[in-house]
């Protein structure tokens, strides 16, 4: 695995999506109170930027056609639906924002 800084707690609005790159890989931020998840950018359904999406607590919805993920573990909230999506570990420290890309 290789840790890259991608951004400032401080610049990550609670409840926003933010898209950043790391190690070529497209990864959506989501900051939820204190905490901040990292997913892939795409849905598995049908390719979806999730980083235009729309998060409720810790799910994040697809814009094309509304599958909800479990930002915690990746897993689809609609089980029979489909698989996964990748998620990343975070670190903060210091105010900055680190992602884990394996």
């Amino acid at each position: 695995m290789s840790r890259h800084h991608v951004g400032r707690l401080d610049d990550l609005t609670a409840g926003q999506l933010k898209l950043v790159e790391a190690d070529g890989t497209r990864v959506v931020l989501v900051r939820v109170r204190d905490e901040v998840f990292a997913c892939s950018d795409e849905c598995t359904h049908q390719g979806g930027p999730l980083s235009e999406g729309r998060v409720t607590g810790t799910r994040l919805a697809c814009p094309w056609h509304g599958w909800m993920f479990d930002l915690r573990s990746g897993e689809c909230v609609m089980p029979s639906r489909g698989g996964r999506v990748g998620t990343y570990p975070v670190t903060i420290e210091g105010g900055d924002i680190w992602v884990e890309i394996a």
